[in-house]
C-alpha cells in the first residue's frame, strides 16, 4: 500500500517535464511554461518529473517552478543516467550536477533510469542500489526507485532482489496493454503483485493516441465528439489500482487544462468504451509496418554510424498514427552525436546486410523529410 507521500498527496495527474514548447530558434520558451506551471500547482497537483538527459528540462524546471513557488508545493523526480554511469563516482557527480541544475538541496524521488536486464550486471557492479540507500540515509532524498523498459519476468526479478525499491514507473497505455512487444498488462499485474505503488509514463504514448487527425480520432469522436481523444488514453491509464500518479508532457495551455478536466473527474472507462478501444487498437495495429527486427546488422557497417533500428522505430509510428512522435527525447536520442537521417549518404551497404531487404536509405529519405523539415 503506498503511504501518503508516495499517493494520498501527489494527485493522479504528473508533469513530465521531457516535451516541452520552444521558441523559433529551438530555446524552451519559459513564459507560457511558468503559466502552464501555476495552473497545474492551482489545480492541486504537485509532481513534476523530469532526468539528467533530458536536454535543458532541469534548468527549465527551476526557472519555471523552484525559484518561482516555496518548496513545499511540489515534488520532483529525476533520474540517473545508467547508460552514462561507468565508475562508483560517476553517480555521485550526476547526482550533483541534477540538484544543481534543479536548483534545489533535496530530491523527492530519485530513480535508476531506465532499468533493463542489459544494465543488470553494470548496476550491480556499480553499487547503484547501495548508493541509493545511502542518499535516502543522509537525508539527500527521500524515496527511490527505477524507471523501466524490460519485460515482466525481469521486473518481478528486480523486485524479487530488490524490495526496498519504493516506486516504479511504467509505460503503460492502451495500445501497449498486449503490446507482445511491450507487455503493458503484465508489467502491472507484475507491480501489483509485488504490492509496489507505481508512476506511468507514455499514456498518450508521446502523443500519438493524441493527435488531430489521426485514425483513432476519427473513430472515438464518433462515439463522443465532446471529448478529446487523450482524454481516453487518460481515462484508461489514470484509473488503474496502485497508481501514484500519471505523467503527461504537456505542452501547450489546451493540452493541461484537458487533462486537469480529465483527472479532476475522473471516470473509469466502461465496457462499452473498453470495446471501442479494441476496436481502435485493431485499426492501428493492422497497418502495414517496416519488417525491421532489430537486428543490428545494418548499423555495423553504416559508415554514419546512425541508430538504424531506433530511427525505423520512428518510422513505424508515423506509419500507424500518420503523424509523428512529438520531437523530443526519441527523436533526439535515436540521432544522438547528430547521426540525422539526412546524414545517410545512400550508400545501401546496410541493405546489403539486411536479412529482412528493407530499402534503408529510403526509409531515412523519407525520415528526413517528416522529421527535420
Amino acid at each position: 500500500m503506498a503511504d501518503k507521500h508516495l499517493g494520498d498527496n501527489i494527485g493522479k495527474l504528473g508533469y513530465g517535464f521531457m516535451r516541452l514548447p520552444t521558441t523559433k530558434d529551438g530555446a524552451f520558451d519559459l513564459e507560457p511554461m511558468k503559466k502552464m506551471v501555476d495552473v497545474f500547482l492551482a489545480a492541486g497537483f504537485t509532481y513534476f518529473d523530469t532526468a539528467y538527459v533530458y536536454p535543458g528540462s532541469e534548468a527549465a524546471l527551476r526557472e519555471t517552478l523552484v525559484k518561482r513557488h516555496p518548496r513545499d508545493r511540489f515534488t520532483i523526480t529525476t533520474k540517473m543516467p545508467l547508460f552514462l554511469v561507468n565508475k562508483p563516482e560517476d553517480m555521485l557527480e550526476t547526482f550533483e550536477t541534477s540538484l544543481e541544475r534543479l536548483g534545489i538541496d533535496t530530491l523527492d524521488f530519485y530513480f535508476l533510469h531506465g532499468l533493463n536486464q542489459a544494465m543488470h550486471d553494470k548496476v550491480e557492479r556499480l553499487g547503484a542500489w547501495e548508493f541509493m540507500k545511502k542518499l535516502k540515509a543522509e537525508g539527500r532524498i527521500k524515496h527511490y526507485g527505477f524507471s523501466f523498459h524490460d519485460t515482466p519476468e525481469y521486473l518481478d526479478a528486480v523486485l524479487t532482489q530488490h524490495p526496498d525499491a519504493e516506486l516504479v514507473q511504467l509505460q503503460i497505455n492502451y495500445l501497449d496493454w498486449d503490446n507482445p512487444a511491450v507487455r503493458s498488462r503484465e508489467l502491472y499485474e507484475t507491480v501489483r503483485r509485488h504490492n509496489k505503488p507505481f508512476t506511468i509514463m507514455e499514456p498518450v504514448k508521446g502523443g500519438l493516441l493524441a493527435g488531430p487527425g489521426s485514425q483513432a480520432e476519427q473513430m472515438l469522436k464518433k462515439v463522443n465528439p465532446d471529448v478529446s481523444e487523450a482524454s481516453w488514453a487518460v481515462r484508461f491509464a489514470a484509473s488503474l489500482d496502485g497508481l501514484v500518479t500519471m505523467l503527461s508532457g504537456m505542452g501547450n495551455m489546451a493540452q493541461l487544462t484537458d487533462n486537469i478536466q480529465t483527472i479532476q473527474h475522473l471516470k473509469p472507462l466502461t465496457s462499452d468504451e473498453l470495446d471501442v478501444i479494441h476496436d481502435v487498437v485493431k485499426q492501428i495495429n493492422s497497418v502495414p509496418q517496416i519488417p525491421c527486427t532489430a537486428c543490428k546488422y545494418c548499423v555495423e557497417n553504416c559508415p554514419q554510424k546512425l541508430d538504424i533500428p531506433k530511427l525505423m522505430h520512428l518510422y513505424n509510428e508515423y506509419l500507424q498514427y500518420k503523424q509523428k512522435m512529438a520531437i523530443g527525447f526519441p527523436f533526439d536520442e535515436a540521432t544522438m552525436g547528430g547521426r540525422l537521417p539526412s546524414t545517410c549518404i545512400a550508400c545501401r551497404i546496410c541493405e546489403q546486410h539486411c536479412p529482412q531487404q528493407i530499402g534503408i536509405a529510403d526509409v531515412m529519405g523519407e525520415l528526413a523529410e517528416i522529421y527535420e523539415k
